[in-house]
């Protein structure tokens, strides 16, 4: 609740200051609601979120409360652009958003509840010229000097780091301490410099680990130290910005090995630093600079062996090994920097409102939605085809539960007894399942997507006979990929065969709804023909059912001849991404009267 209160509080100051055509950029994990709270008020902002630590895998994530963790998920979604360190993160997170709120991407697209969001990975860079020119200035090279001449004849093993469980610096000094065990022979030769800042003050857990620290390095320089030589130079200070750049300027090695972190920075300010391409950079694989600083020594920080190694291998490396891999982070830091970084999400985040536009369009905007209104109230004969499932009830687990209760029941009631409207509901369902459901209704059905109309208070009429024989071949091999599949179902229709996995681990039902499209699409394929117009994807007879055979539903009592048609078209509004049910069978054109082509425009009544 307290996590919530802030969000809340952040957002009511937001809300205050900023104008319909800014850009709003949240920054990092204490305000991962505030995207959803600000787009709830001002649904028209621009708003972009970046997550500065690492987004952790599903295994990791799920761990959290079921209400926590979709909060979570729900509160970034209102952002129009979320950003990552890397593609790693970013791939984590969708794979949550998929595993536990349903939404499936394409291409890093998301359509969430009621926008497009974009995900997309941006590597935070530094300001490079401010760490090249820096060692220059006469106060930072007096200071770099006289390091120089304490630490002579010594090669220096740089850590910096603020004082964090994150940040593995106990594991470094483990790793350190084997270094001398294994290698005596750099004794009063090396030194280890460690540079703590203080964080966190006052917490019990951050004083017990410099405590442990502390007992650390005591315990090394206290084994191997000697008269004339200290192991470790250990300072737990608060370091200005010259004496860090003239740390950076003299070290022979820099030692990055954070147990978990999203970007980490010292990495790439000691790159950036080391104008003649000396030096050497050991760094964490689980550090997000790991995936742009491939040539540096990468190691596993929970391996003090490892590390070990690491040390002993930077401090062999010869001089030319080390310009060449310096130069070539050097060129890499310099073409993305922190200019670029910001200046790439500010300019993807502009871009998403294109993206934003075009896939909105098919959906029911607020003004179109009062657009429809004012028609509505203002036409005398109306014909409304309304899809159910995903439209009418939203979208159940089983068909079964999605049995219409007592409201959905009486806005039907009330729509079809408005002498002036004509109320059709279509549906992939069987019509005994329609008739049971709405046959008291005064309202038109369409059953199996086309294959059974009935006009209200009339019997059922079959469109025009189709072939059935195919589903012989069919239903084992449905069947058979249902097994397969812990969660997925068949159900057989007179007319069609529907394969349900919407309760079925979703990435796994993925990869066998591909195999099973490409199963049916070669064993079958003279029998029946796919269509990719819409979700779901489907098989027909080949000999579709027009939408002229659902004409003589809009035509009883009149007609709606010059005034309005309105079709909600069922996959559209349940604003996901992705598949869960495959259809195979006689499918009615009707599905796609949001999208028809001019060929079929002449089957329409007249449009106004």
């Amino acid at each position: 609740e307290q996590y919530k209160r802030v969000n809340e509080v952040f957002c009511d100051a937001v809300e205050q200051v900023v104008r319909p055509d800014d850009l709003v950029w949240v920054h990092d994990y204490h305000l991962m609601l505030l995207p959803r709270l600000l787009k709830a008020r001002k649904a028209e902002l621009s708003v972009g979120f970046f997550l500065h630590i690492p987004f952790p895998s599903f295994e990791v994530f799920r761990l959290l409360p079921g209400d926590w963790r979709r909060e979570l998920l729900d509160g970034l979604l209102g952002a129009d652009l979320l950003g990552f360190h890397t593609y790693e993160y970013a791939h984590h997170f969708l794979r949550c958003v998929l595993r536990i709120l349903g939404y499936e991407h394409h291409m890093a697209q998301l359509l969430a509840a009621d926008h497009v969001v974009k995900v997309d990975s941006f590597p935070m860079g530094i300001n490079v010229g401010k760490f090249f020119t820096t060692p220059d200035e006469p106060d930072i090279s007096r200071e770099a000097r006289a390091l120089k001449t304490t630490f002579s004849e010594l090669k220096i093993i740089l850590s910096v780091d603020r004082l964090d469980y994150s940040k593995g610096i106990l594991k470094r000094l483990e790793g350190y301490e084997c270094f001398l065990e294994t290698n005596p022979e750099y004794h009063g030769k090396v030194v280890l410099l460690m540079v703590v800042v203080p964080s966190r003050i006052g917490v019990r857990q951050y004083t017990l680990m410099k405590r442990q620290l502390e007992e650390r390095v005591g315990k090394i320089n206290g084994h191997f130290g000697r008269v004339g030589w200290t192991p470790v130079v250990y300072q737990y200070r608060h370091v200005p910005f010259p004496s860090l750049v003239a740390f950076y300027a003299i070290s022979d090695v820099c030692i990055v090995t954070p147990l978990r972190d999203g970007m980490n920075l010292v990495a790439k300010e000691y790159i950036a630093t080391r104008r003649d391409g000396s030096g050497v950079l050991i760094l964490s694989e689980m550090a997000g600079a790991a995936k742009e600083l491939p040539e540096a020594i990468i190691i596993n920080p929970n391996n003090r062996v490892e590390i070990a190694s690491a040390l002993k291998e930077a401090l062999e490396t010869p001089p030319e090994q080390q310009r060449m891999r310096n130069q070539i982070m050097q060129r890499r830091l310099r073409r993305y920097d922190v200019t670029r970084w910001a200046s790439d999400f500010l300019t993807a985040l502009v871009d998403v409102r294109e993206i934003q536009t075009r896939i909105e369009a098919t959906l029911l905007s607020p003004n179109a939605r009062r657009d429809l209104m004012i028609r509505y109230r203002n036409s005398r004969r109306r014909a409304l085809f309304l899809d159910y499932d995903g439209t009418l009830t939203p979208l159940a687990r089983y068909p079964t539960l999605a049995r219409p209760g007592d409201k959905i029941l009486g806005l039907l009631r009330s729509l079809a007894a408005d002498p002036e409207n004509t109320v059709v509901i279509i549906s992939g369902r069987d019509r005994d399942t329609l008739e049971n459901w709405f046959g008291e209704l005064p309202v038109g059905l369409v059953a199996e997507h086309g294959a059974w109309t009935k006009r209200s208070g009339q019997s059922w009429q079959f469109v025009k006979p189709l072939v059935t024989k195919w589903k012989r071949q069919l239903l084992p091999i449905l069947e058979t990929y249902a097994d397969r599949l812990p969660g997925a179902f068949v159900e057989e229709k007179e007319n069609s065969a529907a394969w349900h996995y919407r309760v079925a681990d979703p990435e796994q039902a993925g990869f066998l709804a591909a195999e099973l499209i490409d199963h049916l699409d070669h064993r079958m394929n003279h029998a029946l023909r796919m269509d990719h117009d819409r979700d779901p994807v489907a098989w027909q007879s080949e000999q579709p059912v027009r939408l002229d055979h659902l004409e003589p539903l809009v035509h009883q009592g009149g007609g709606v001849d010059g005034d309005l048609v309105a079709h909600a078209p069922g996959r559209m509004c349940e604003r996901l991404l992705r598949r869960d049910v495959l259809e195979f069978g006689a499918r009615a054109a009707t599905e796609r009267a949001s999208g028809a082509g001019e060929r079929q425009r002449a089957d329409l009544p007249r449009r106004t």
